[in-house]
């Protein structure tokens, strides 16, 4: 027992001994770098929110409206011309083995109020499931009895995914007669009006390429993770596309809830593969063709969150991770365009690419979990409180005020916020070295009603419970850096660091083990 006691300490000392080398040559000055970089990229985040701030707070107290913006006058009847007055328009509803919502958004695309002779909606069907497959036309040809246009479209493949649905559901004949084309996902029902206060943008403003409406969440208050979607996506929608909208004309396509002039579509190259953000691939080329975009705030589809916690995490790897690729794919042919001004450039090269999809992801992660904490064990190396409390507060409220009935859960939500920036820093990353699994897309599975006609609509009851889809290492191994962090800081520090170390590492314990989000009940 003495010789073990003997043993370990002799151990401790030469891993004392070895730090204190290592320490002072190489640690301290690597940390400092690391230090100044996250500064760096802090006050790059801080004069973005700052500046989208002083913009969305012009527009609403100048009440720049869309239609105060651009001309918008109302279709009128022609006794002479009929319908024909009426431009045509085609509306896609790509689909994938959804069995909970097909019903919902091929009723809602159906409901849409517009001539009938001059609207074909059509269902880009991508299933694998041959019984979601019949129920899916069975559903079609009831809406067709009814005297609705609509058209079952299959494909033998599943090349390029959504994009390629969209592209081979755009070579069909009667396509070449429609002038517009809306676009949901299957889980989004327009209201009936939304044609009649979108279309006319288009027609009084042949500068303008697309109309995006905005996004209402129909199970925010699901769980506690879709309300931190909410908070997160409210901002995104009430201030970064209004911005954008009003001062650029330009903002990522949301891939659904929009309307495309074909011809713009069309000029731009149509859909491409090359990216599992083709929405906004395709918005970035017709933006460079010079085509406007329009962001109608005031006009809301429903859809629906993901709330199981595997899903949104395959949604943020896709939303991470095509930006990012995307990023290094139109670098060049953005700076070389022609077509486009010098300050758009900049706006689309430094703020709509580089500080939102690259340096808000890695800094959030690297800085407020690797390198905050990092500091604790590394005395020699101080940040600065300007750097570490001033600046993420003021973005933390300016991020949170899209969400105002959400403030009290502000707290959650930079938790959850930091914890989820592991998986968007790691996705960034193989972006931007496309790296494996940079086209990886998996379907974001939608619930619909079936949770709540499973539990009587009241939460949890039972869930499927597998350990190895349980676990998430990497959550894990973060959790328990920062751990040790806190008791190191509890132990030898003289602040109160490891009371956020602590929290924030049962955040990430949390997350590791899956328990965030809905569980789906056994059948």
């Amino acid at each position: 027992m003495v010789e073990f006691q003997g043993a370990s300490d002799e151990v401790s000392l030469q891993l004392e001994f070895i730090w204190r080398q290592v320490r002072e040559p190489l640690i301290v000055p690597i940390l400092r770098v690391a230090v100044f970089l996250c500064l760096t990229m802090s006050l790059m985040m801080l004069v973005e929110r700052v500046y989208m701030g002083i913009v969305i707070c012009l527009v609403k107290l100048f009440d720049r409206k869309p239609e105060k913006q651009y001309k918008w006058e109302s279709f009128k009847d022609d006794v002479e011309l009929g319908n024909s007055n009426y431009p045509m328009v085609l509306v896609q509803v790509p689909m994938y083995n959804e069995r909970e919502v097909y019903q919902l958004s091929i009723g809602a695309a159906c409901g849409l109020s517009w001539p009938s002779d001059r609207i074909i909606i059509q269902i880009l069907d991508d299933s694998t499931d041959p019984t979601i497959k019949e129920l899916v036309e069975l559903e079609c040809h009831k809406w067709r009895s009814k005297g609705v246009n609509i058209k079952y479209e299959v494909r033998d493949n599943r090349n390029g995914y959504k994009a390629g649905a969209l592209k081979e559901g755009m070579k069909h004949s009667y396509v070449k007669q429609c002038d517009y084309v809306a676009i949901f996902d299957a889980d989004f029902q327009p209201e009936p009006d939304f044609l009649w206060r979108t279309i006319p943008f288009f027609v009084n403003n042949p500068e303008i390429g697309l109309v995006q409406a905005r996004w209402k969440f129909v199970n925010a208050d699901e769980c506690l993770m879709t309300r931190m979607q909410e908070m997160s996506l409210d901002y995104h929608f009430r201030v970064e596309q209004e911005v954008g909208s009003s001062t650029y004309a330009f903002f990522g396509f949301n891939g659904t809830a929009g309307v495309w002039r074909t011809l713009a579509l069309n000029e731009a190259g149509g859909w491409k593969d090359r990216t599992t953000v083709e929405d906004m691939d395709l918005a970035v080329r017709a933006s460079l063709k010079g085509w406007k975009f329009l962001y109608l705030s005031n006009l809301k589809v429903k859809n629906e969150l993901p709330s199981t916690l595997k899903a949104y995490r395959y949604q943020q790897h896709r939303w991470s991770c095509g930006p990012a690729n995307l990023f290094r794919k139109m670098f060049r042919e953005i700076v070389t365009n022609k077509k486009v001004s010098f300050w758009k450039k900049i706006y689309v090269v430094y703020s709509f690419f580089f500080v939102r999809k690259i340096v808000a992801h890695i800094n959030t992660f690297v800085f407020y979990c690797i390198v905050l904490p990092a500091t604790v064990v590394v005395p020699e190396v101080v940040v600065p409180k300007w750097g570490a409390v001033y600046i993420p507060s003021i973005i933390t409220l300016l991020n949170a005020v899209g969400t105002p009935r959400s403030l009290h859960l502000l707290l959650f939500w930079i938790l959850f916020e930091n914890t989820m920036s592991l998986h968007r820093t790691k996705a960034t990353i193989i972006g931007l070295l496309e790296a494996s699994r940079v086209n990886e897309w998996v379907v974001t599975e939608k619930l619909g009603d079936a949770l709540k006609g499973k539990v009587g609509g009241k939460g949890l009851k039972t869930f499927r419970f597998r350990i190895v889809d349980r676990i998430h290492m990497l959550e894990l191994l973060v959790g328990f850096y920062l751990l040790f962090c806190g008791c190191y800081d509890l132990m030898y520090g003289k602040n109160h660091f490891f009371i956020f170390l602590y929290i924030q590492a049962l955040a990430f314990f949390i997350m590791a083990f899956g328990y965030v989000g809905t569980f789906i009940p056994n059948s």
